[in-house]
């Protein structure tokens, strides 16, 4: 079937919960896609943020089939191998000292919550149960995630949300510091708010709310759905600001292509949840580990996430030199692979990713006004090159 073919079923058959394109991709390989009428795109969205190793890598497409030959599922009522063997990478390259896998972003961030409340419960602490997230931040579509998430946009007509989950300014340590108190058992922050407009966390910001970590004793737990596996420079991305959180999350990028999340936790908090006060049917099963563990080798051993910082700096500094920008682009940045590029006109971020996908390039808007930029890491340089020379022929043509 073409795309127009594909796109009638999904619309009489599959509920209209996103806002879709008229295409279907149907073949990936690196940072390249195809679609049902064979046409080739330069994909810097890369599943937001989930193909770092690129599409359909080798080691990881080897890696399902041996797999699928010869166990697809058991139950986490048995010891399973590959997620043991999963688990013990992340530990060796983390401050974690457990993991807990699951399916998704936003299960593994609703798994965070309920380790911070039974966390402050088994010290005796029952009324330690506030829980303070950033506005502007995106934590899942669950309710749990969805009530951490600090966006009405996403929460409008789904009320009455989960309580005693809080949002503070991002960056701003007066709002924090009202918000806090001796009821806070965690607070949950991104590193790079990716839905947020690709806003990196302040350094100075960071410093205040570990004086308050210290001073009130709460969970430090940082989202890195977006920010992990190499995206944004470092293999996850609270080490590129140098501190151990007591809980991260992942996701997207860790499955290789593959649905997974994890909840890595170190310390007390990793010992919180005990035998049946968590659990999930499909978390860290045989085959979703076997590729992950694949993925994970590939960015490891392949240095993915040093390339990503070069490729990020590279451009960032093409856009930055392009002539006649000052009033169309206010501003470029991010870390590594997750770049964003704030535009001034009102309006145009839509008219621009669609006039880049007539011409081959698939580019993300947030809000209207950002481009997001998250290619898989293997991109080469002659693809940054071509993308971004459509890029920029599209924004003088519209602005």
């Amino acid at each position: 079937m073409d795309n127009q073919m594909i796109a009638a079923n999904g619309l009489e058959y599959v509920m209209n919960t996103y806002g879709r394109f008229p295409m279907a991709l149907v073949k990936g390989e690196g940072a390249k896609v195809w679609d049902a009428d064979g046409v080739e795109y330069i994909d810097l969205v890369a599943g937001i943020a989930v193909n770092n190793v690129g599409h359909c890598h080798p080691e990881v497409v080897e890696a399902i089939r041996e797999q699928a030959g010869r166990l697809l599922h058991c139950s986490n009522l048995y010891w399973i191998e590959n997620q043991i063997n999963l688990a013990k990478s992340i530990v060796d390259n983390s401050c974690a000292e457990k993991v807990f896998f699951c399916n998704s972003g936003a299960e593994a961030n609703e798994g965070a919550l309920k380790l911070a409340r039974r966390w402050a419960s088994r010290q005796g602490h029952t009324d330690k149960v506030e829980v303070i997230s950033a506005l502007n931040s995106f934590h899942g579509r669950t309710m749990g995630a969805l009530s951490a998430t600090g966006q009405t946009v996403y929460q409008a007509g789904f009320g009455p949300l989960v309580p005693h989950l809080l949002h503070v300014q991002y960056n701003d340590l007066d709002s924090l510091k009202e918000a806090v108190s001796e009821k806070t058992c965690a607070v949950l922050l991104e590193t790079v708010q990716g839905e947020g407009g690709i806003i990196p966390l302040d350094p100075a910001y960071l410093a205040g709310l570990m004086e308050l970590k210290e001073q009130y004793g709460f969970l430090l737990m940082i989202d890195e759905v977006q920010t992990g596996m190499g995206r944004t420079g470092k293999l996850f991305g609270h080490q590129r600001y140098g501190f151990d959180p007591d809980v991260f999350t992942l996701a997207k990028a860790l499955g290789g292509g593959l649905p997974i999340g994890a909840l890595c936790a170190r310390g007390d908090a990793a010992l919180a949840l005990q035998p049946g006060e968590h659990a999930s049917t499909f978390g860290g099963g045989p085959l979703v580990t076997a590729a992950a563990q694949a993925s994970f080798d590939v960015i490891t051993k392949g240095n993915l996430p040093e390339a990503a910082e070069e490729k990020g700096q590279y451009i960032k500094a093409q856009v930055a030199s392009w002539p006649g920008m000052e009033g169309v682009i206010k501003d470029v940045r991010g870390q590594g692979l997750m770049i964003g590029i704030e535009l001034i006109p009102e309006g145009i971020g839509v008219k621009i990713v669609e006039a880049c996908r007539l011409k081959g390039v698939l580019i993300n808007c947030i809000h209207g006004m950002v481009l997001r930029m998250v290619p898989p890491l293997v991109i080469t340089k002659e693809e940054i090159d071509k993308a971004l020379g459509v890029l920029q022929d599209v924004i003088k043509a519209i602005a």
